[in-house]
């Protein structure tokens, strides 16, 4: 089957919505390197858009009435936005399920430390990365200092002009006949990939140098307190993330393309929360649900395995008079969710690794996964194919561009999303999203109009799902 370029249908000046879109979503990207980030972010916009708070709509005894619009925020690393729908809620909802977090480098809780007059930051990977991939190459820090007194320093520096960057160093090429004969896993171990930071020693007085040591660390450890405020216990509560340095770009001599960091899976989230602002007062009550910890399994409290979505609902239907459990029983059983997440995009320079027939493309839009897993579906979510004809139906009566695919050929790998986790709740969940080139690299790469028919299927999903 095969399926048409959703370009074609995006000539003249209708070719520019695809154009603005992709440059809301650039600078939503540029912007929101972390989970923290992604949630300030996105809440600032939803404020903006008429959404409350529910916790302090709940505090305050406000009722609540359809058409309102809530949100709840988790700890600030993740957020679920509600559209109260026309119908009560034990008659489902319809849920945009995404997560936030992205592969990356995290600094250890004592990472600072000086060698040979250099000063480093000790990092822990986080999410399957290729660890070759994250060196020499520019890096920024993002996060928070927490200190001991409750003070929250928000870091940032590497992104701005004038700002300095940082980097993991590699063994130059004409020393390194040994290394390049090692596995690709072994190339750049895990415990190699500190981040340099400083090669200036602090100058002591005459009295001090004889009893001064790691001058450099010290040094970086003064600009720290005089910029920052913080001491270097103040690492044991940090949360300080290493991303690429830079913006996201335009890609392609067509400008067709966005490259940037973090596409998996905010190339899902950023059209999600669109959705659910676009589509308005639904029936059914609307969810854009951001989760946290997915690249690690979903653990945590601010991630999909955690409690939180389901304490929501339960707050939101007491307050509304609705709630019991047998109708909290039937507001899970009766939704429908889109575990909004990326599909690996055909590539002409590895095609061993697919199956063209079952493959996503650039330019065919919004990428269905009845299954994921890996081998044999292990650890997937299936989904029904009652439920697949229903989207397929949604989607070509709003003239959404759509294909459906596999996470590669049978025995290569595979992976996993939240749909499991939302169908343990007896929802119907299918995994839908955009294709990625370059999956869970420092930069990764998107079709533009994919990005765009994905924000129209949601908003179709919403409404008549």
């Amino acid at each position: 089957m095969e399926k048409k370029n959703a370009w074609e249908k995006y000539q003249g000046e209708k070719q520019q919505e695809v154009f603005a879109f992709g440059e809301a979503y650039k600078k939503f990207l540029s912007d929101c390197k972390t989970e923290r980030e992604c949630v300030t972010e996105l809440k600032a916009q939803a404020e903006a858009a008429g959404f409350a708070d529910l916790k302090k709509v709940l505090a305050e005894g406000t009722p609540i009435k359809t058409g309102d619009k809530l949100y709840a925020d988790n700890m600030g690393k993740g957020l679920a936005l509600f559209v109260i729908g026309r119908e009560p809620m034990e008659k489902g909802m319809n849920i945009l399920g995404a997560h936030i977090d992205s592969p990356r480098l995290d600094i250890k809780q004592n990472p600072l430390y000086e060698d040979t007059q250099m000063a480093l930051l000790d990092t822990h990977y986080y999410g399957g990365v290729k660890k070759y991939q994250w060196v020499a190459m520019p890096l920024a820090l993002h996060g928070v200092i927490v200190k001991k007194d409750g003070t929250v320093v928000n870091v940032s520096i590497g992104e701005k002009e004038e700002d300095p960057v940082f980097g993991v160093s590699d063994l130059l090429i004409h020393l390194s006949g040994e290394q390049m004969d090692k596995k690709a896993s072994k190339v750049i171990e895990g415990e190699n990939l500190d981040v340099l930071v400083g090669s200036m020693p602090q100058f002591p007085t005459e009295e001090e140098k004889e009893k001064a040591k790691d001058l450099v660390k010290a040094n970086i450890l003064t600009i720290l307190k005089e910029q920052y405020q913080v001491e270097e216990e103040d690492f044991l509560s940090a949360e300080i993330e290493v991303v690429p340095a830079g913006k996201a770009r335009d890609y392609g001599l067509d400008r067709s393309m966005i490259m940037g960091y973090g596409h998996d899976d905010r190339v899902c989230a950023y059209p999600s929360f669109a959705a659910v602002l676009e589509a308005g007062v639904c029936d059914k009550t609307t969810v854009c649900l951001l989760v946290d910890k997915e690249e690690i399994g979903s653990v945590g409290a601010t991630g999909m395995q955690s409690k939180f979505f389901e304490y929501m609902v339960v707050e939101l239907m007491e307050a509304m008079g609705q709630y019991s459990r047998v109708a909290f029983n039937r507001a899970m059983t009766n939704s429908r969710v889109l575990s909004s997440d990326v599909s690996a995009a055909f590539d002409p320079l590895f095609p061993s690794v697919m199956e063209k027939k079952n493959s996503a493309y650039f330019g065919k839009g919004l990428v269905f996964n009845k299954f994921t897993g890996s081998r044999g579906k292990g650890g997937s979510n299936d989904a029904n194919p009652e439920y697949m004809a229903l989207l397929r139906r949604i989607m070509d009566d709003n003239d959404v561009s759509f294909q459906t695919a596999e996470l590669g050929k049978v025995d290569q790998g595979g992976g996993g999303t939240i749909a499991y986790i939302l169908a343990n709740y007896h929802m119907q969940v299918i995994d839908s999203g955009v294709a990625v080139l370059n999956m869970h690299a420092p930069w990764e790469i998107i079709s533009k109009v994919d990005l765009y028919e994905a924000k129209r299927g949601y908003v179709a999903f919403l409404k008549e799902a």
